[in-house]
């Protein structure tokens, strides 16, 4: 069942699900948690998960830009608090990587173990795709370069010799209205993320991991990263942009660490 927190004058759309320890789910670039109810549920049979529609998508409510990854942070910041949670597990996937970087970085104490999955720590550590290059692109065009960077094997022989693959550049409905709006300014954040030179604040034992033909965020950002936060580890999985769906290793590798106890 929905709920809503108040954020900086922004009315927030929460969700909590699942049973086990408490986990924070920090969503990526223009997904709701309809979009990504999937995965949510892969996690909350596990855990209690907390998920919010980021400022600006689904349920939440659009303010007027410009959006920042600290306010997106100070987002998650302020729900933490709402439903009383003083520590928890945190999960970030593309964007919400970034989102949940900057939150580790501000709010360390806060974070009992860290995942964070085909993201990048910008600056000097390495960027993600400009995704805000591709919103003005005709439909057909912004398609065929959204499946190249999705996955770099993705064109038309792969996908004859691996049909299910399509699923994962199957268009999605166009934003419009305040929906729209919302996207364009999330991706002006998403431009200016550059936490490169505070992850050494993120104290908690981090999983970072990466699919070895993300074109959207490199594994090498992914290694980037792990060299910068103290107790951290990298992985590499067969994949692209969605491998924790490709490579079968992936998800229950998150869940595991995840789960581990000591603190270490």
């Amino acid at each position: 069942m929905s709920s809503f927190v108040t954020s900086d004058g922004c009315r927030i759309n929460f969700e909590i699900i699942g049973s086990g320890p408490s986990l924070l789910f920090f969503n990526g670039s223009g997904a709701s948690i309809a979009l990504s109810r999937p995965l949510i549920d892969i996690f909350a049979r596990s855990f209690t998960v907390l998920v919010h529609d980021q400022r600006g998508l689904g349920e939440s409510d659009v303010p007027d830009g410009p959006y920042s990854m600290a306010r997106y942070a100070s987002d998650g910041w302020e729900l933490l608090r709402h439903v009383g949670w003083n520590e928890c597990l945190v999960f970030g996937i593309s964007f919400g990587g970034m989102v949940a970087q900057e939150f580790a970085c501000t709010h360390p104490r806060a974070v009992r173990r860290l995942v964070l999955a085909c993201t990048s720590p910008g600056g000097g550590g390495g960027s993600s795709y400009p995704l805000e290059t591709l919103v003005d692109l005709p439909a057909e065009e912004r398609g065929r370069l959204m499946m190249t960077i999705v996955d770099s094997r993705f064109d038309d022989e792969w996908f004859e010799s691996h049909p299910q693959d399509r699923v994962f550049v199957a268009p999605r409905a166009e934003l419009t209205g305040s929906a729209a709006i919302g996207y364009r300014r999330q991706l002006d954040a998403r431009r200016h993320h550059d936490v490169w030179d505070r992850l050494a604040l993120v104290d908690s034992p981090t999983l970072v991991a990466s699919g070895t033909h993300d074109g959207i965020a490199a594994p090498a950002n992914g290694r980037a990263i792990a060299s910068r936060i103290p107790r951290s580890e990298f992985r590499e999985y067969v994949g692209g942009h969605m491998f924790m769906f490709q490579d079968s290793r992936a998800l229950p590798d998150m869940m595991e660490f995840l789960s581990t106890k000591e603190n270490s």
